[in-house]
């Protein structure tokens, strides 16, 4: 399928929307609960959107326009919202989402990307050249990812209520992505201090 610069966007200024619809007053269970050992809940997924707002997706595209393969991108702190959103209610950090993307949104608009600009390269610490294209296609699609990761959490806080049923609900018989050492390390940290504020 080819890749449609504007659908891309309407995709991304719907993001802060639907979490703010979803997750905002929603009961402490729903909002911090995981789903399983090691996971994010959605608290800790809306943190790590607002860190991709602050420093990937953005920073990643003015690297490639600017200096293309020349300079790496600076590597992504997947676990930041640990120490960033500390003592952060979730109603404030949707909000600060929401403002970081449209912002973002914003300048992706103004830049006026060309289809030359969207086959620029960059390179990536790990994954070697990666194309503008690339980058903006992952954008959305790592959106798409950690809202059903959201769902998952959710849906996870009532697994045993829904007795047979599970059988027949997908969301609850996926396999599970923990985080490594470093990541349960640092939101183990972020909870000896406090971790998030009630609303």
């Amino acid at each position: 399928m080819t890749f449609c610069l504007p659908d891309a966007i309407d995709l991304l200024q719907r993001t802060p929307r639907v979490l703010d619809a979803l997750l905002r007053g929603v009961a402490e269970r729903f909002a911090f609960g995981t789903y399983g050992p090691d996971t994010f809940s959605p608290y800790d997924v809306v943190g790590h959107l607002i860190t991709g707002e602050r420093t990937d997706w953005m920073a990643r595209l003015r690297i490639i326009l600017e200096r293309g393969v020349a300079e790496p991108f600076p590597k992504y702190d997947r676990y930041a919202q640990f120490e960033a959103s500390a003592g952060r209610s979730l109603g404030d950090l949707l909000d600060e989402f929401a403002r970081l993307r449209a912002a973002n949104l914003d300048t992706l608009r103004a830049a006026t990307l060309s289809e030359a600009d969207l086959a620029k390269r960059g390179r990536h610490p790990a994954l070697g050249e990666v194309t503008l294209e690339n980058l903006l296609a992952t954008w959305v699609t790592h959106d798409l990812n950690h809202l059903a990761q959201i769902a998952r959490a959710m849906a996870w806080q009532q697994e045993v209520e829904v007795g047979p049923w599970k059988q027949f609900l997908g969301i609850l018989n996926l396999p599970r992505t923990a985080m490594d050492a470093e990541g349960t390390q640092r939101k183990a940290a972020s909870a000896a201090r406090g971790g998030h504020r009630p609303e």
